[in-house]
C-alpha cells in the first residue's frame, strides 16, 4: 500500500484584530429656543432668590489686593503627594480658609453678625468658612464647622465631603446653615476680580481669583516670576469700616504669603 504524500505544514497567520475606531465627535452647536420657556423657580435657586433680596439692604463696600502666592504653590506642591496617600487631594482652598480663621482671631468683627433690631452686635465663637460651590441646581455656600479647631488637612477632608455631597445634590440644611464668613473661589471658573455679594446674617465675604504666573519685581528690583492671586472682599458699612477690612486682609495676605508662620499661631 502506497504511503501517503506528507503535507508540508504551514503557518496560519493569525489575523490581528483591526484597532477600534472612536467614533468622531461632531460639535452641535445649542440650538436657539423656538419660543418663550417658563420655568419654575425652585430648589436651590429659590433659596437663593430670598437670601439676594435680604442682601440688598446691606450698603456693601470693596476692597482688592493681589496675593503673592509663590511659596505656597511649592508648599502644596510639597504636600500633595503625601495628601493623596491619605485619600485627600489638596488645594489652596484649605490653606485660604485656615488663614481666613487665624485673621479673624484677630479682627472678630468680621465673625459677627448683627441682631434683628440691630441694636446689638453678636460676635460668633465658631468659625464657620461657608465656602461657595457651583452645582447642577445653581449656588450653594456650605460651611466648613469650628475652623479654629482645624488642622488644614481636616479642612481639606471636609471641604472633600462637602463637595461630594453638593455634586450628588445631597447637602443637608446642617451643612447650608450657621456660616459666619465666606470665601468664593471665582478663579476655578475663572477671572481675577468680583464683586461678592454679603450673604447674611454674615458682615463680609471674599471672592478669590485664578492663580496666574505674572512678572514682578524683587527686593532688589530683579523681575522674578510669581504666582499672584487677586481677592476682592465685600464687607457691611454698618459694622465694619475700611481700615478693618484692609488690615483684616493684610493679615490673611502675610499668612498665604508666608505660610510656614501659620505654624506659629496654630493652637
Amino acid at each position: 500500500m502506497p504511503t501517503p504524500a506528507a503535507v508540508p505544514f504551514v503557518p496560519q497567520e493569525i489575523a490581528t484584530p483591526a484597532p477600534a475606531v472612536t467614533p468622531r465627535v461632531v460639535y452641535q452647536p445649542p440650538e436657539p429656543l423656538r419660543s418663550d420657556r417658563v420655568e419654575k423657580i425652585k430648589g436651590y435657586t429659590r433659596t437663593m432668590v430670598k437670601v439676594m433680596q435680604e442682601s440688598l439692604s446691606i450698603p456693601h463696600f470693596g476692597y482688592c489686593d493681589e496675593i503673592d502666592m509663590s511659596k505656597l504653590v511649592d508648599i502644596r506642591s510639597s504636600l500633595k503627594d503625601l495628601a493623596l496617600q491619605k485619600g485627600v487631594k489638596l488645594t489652596y482652598m484649605p490653606f485660604m480658609v485656615k488663614a481666613a480663621s487665624l485673621a479673624l482671631l484677630q479682627y472678630p468683627i468680621l465673625n459677627s453678625s448683627m441682631d434683628e433690631k440691630m441694636e446689638n452686635l453678636i460676635y460668633k465663637m465658631a468659625h464657620n468658612v461657608g465656602v461657595a460651590m457651583d452645582t447642577a441646581d445653581g449656588l450653594i455656600v456650605p460651611n466648613v464647622k469650628n475652623v479654629q479647631s482645624l488642622s488644614v488637612f481636616e479642612i481639606s477632608l471636609e471641604l472633600t465631603r462637602l463637595q461630594t455631597l453638593a455634586a450628588a445634590g445631597k447637602i443637608g440644611t446642617g451643612d447650608l446653615a450657621g456660616g459666619t464668613f465666606s470665601l468664593s473661589n471665582i478663579g476655578s471658573i475663572g477671572g481675577t476680580y468680583a464683586k461678592p455679594v454679603i450673604t447674611p446674617p454674615s458682615v463680609a465675604i471674599g471672592a478669590i481669583g485664578k492663580i496666574q504666573c505674572l512678572p514682578r519685581f524683587d527686593d532688589e528690583g530683579n523681575v522674578t516670576k510669581a504666582y499672584i492671586m487677586n481677592v476682592s472682599w465685600s464687607a457691611d458699612h454698618r459694622v465694619i469700616d475700611g481700615a478693618t477690612m484692609a488690615r483684616f486682609s493684610n493679615v490673611w495676605k502675610s499668612y498665604l504669603e508666608n505660610p510656614s508662620s501659620m505654624i506659629l499661631d496654630l493652637k
